[in-house]
């Protein structure tokens, strides 16, 4: 096993970022590692057991790809810092509560880049912050935290952002950051757009590797049909919504992905967690009834898990 080395020192070319990680679990803590170890003050937002071990550990990654690495970094329970940046990282099912460890007062016209499932997270942190500049992100990686260590498992780690038409592209030069640190990052002119190419990927492969309890490999093969029919209900709704999502390029990238890969929502199953079906299942459902679409292998996916998460598919 390799072993592995501090970077807290390394050096860094231009001007360093002051970034807020809300919430520094598996996509938080990859993000906070990779940009504390690119030179920026990275200070981390969590719960006082969580901020008693970083204070203690510091971030430690593992990664094929990155390396194996441990910086330090700064933890705080509630921001009390001004920062360029927040990047709010917790599980959709957390999001409320932990929106309550960053005072409005705190971000003032800071740059907020939300990395969660779903789509309806935007409107609610533009409410919440309306100083703000609420920057629509997404991420692609299979990342899992175990025991403090954070481990990266998938070959890709790909960061899309919508990009601002009007004022300063404050998107764009954080954007570059991430690349800085080492991540595949897009920038993208249409922020729907963006949302629902990731949602159409993120339903099949989240709902049904959690119904099946299987990897991808399982549901590419025995729930094949299932997994076609997800993806061409979810390419309705984004149409319905002015989002032209392409279901052949949908089911081209799920059938590239390792087949061991495995969605956060299985493990969270596994570990008896809540599970973001609200924020990814039912986020789908309740705007394909506002536009009268039908989703019929969709909705009995979602019910299914419901049930089960209630005790009532025994």
């Amino acid at each position: 096993m390799p072993r592995m080395r501090l970077d807290g020192d390394r050096v860094r070319k231009g001007s360093a970022w002051t970034v807020a990680v809300l919430g520094p679990g598996a996509i938080g803590g990859l993000l906070a590692g990779l940009l504390a170890r690119d030179g920026h003050r990275v200070i981390c937002i969590a719960r006082s057991s969580t901020a008693d071990a970083l204070r203690c550990q510091g971030l430690s990654v593992r990664s094929g790809r990155f390396g194996d690495f441990r910086v330090p970094v700064e933890v705080q329970t509630e921001l009390r810092d001004s920062v360029d940046a927040c990047l709010v990282t917790v599980k959709a099912t957390q999001v409320e509560e932990a929106l309550e460890r960053v005072p409005v007062g705190s971000l003032g016209r800071s740059l907020v880049v939300p990395f969660l499932n779903g789509i309806d997270h935007i409107d609610l942190l533009r409410r919440t912050y309306p100083l703000a500049t609420v920057v629509a992100a997404t991420i692609r990686v299979e990342v899992a935290r175990e025991s403090g260590l954070i481990r990266h498992t998938s070959p890709f780690a790909l960061v899309e952002i919508a990009r601002r038409v009007t004022g300063p592209d404050r998107a764009g030069q954080f954007a570059a950051e991430l690349s800085a640190a080492g991540l595949d990052v897009h920038l993208r002119g249409d922020e729907a757009a963006m949302l629902w190419d990731k949602l159409a990927f993120l339903a099949p492969l989240a709902l049904l590797t959690t119904h099946d309890r299987g990897n991808v490999g399982a549901i590419r093969t025995r729930r094949r049909e299932d997994t076609l029919a997800v993806i061409s209900e979810v390419a309705a709704v984004a149409r319905a919504e002015g989002a032209a999502v392409d279901a052949e390029a949908v089911l081209s990238l799920l059938d590239s992905v390792p087949e061991a890969m495995q969605s956060s929502m299985q493990r969270d199953q596994a570990a008896g967690l809540p599970l973001e079906l609200d924020a990814i299942g039912g986020a789908v459902l309740r705007r394909a009834a506002r536009a009268g679409i039908h989703m019929p292998v969709t909705g009995r996916i979602v019910q299914e898990l419901r049930d089960r998460t209630l005790g009532l598919d025994r």
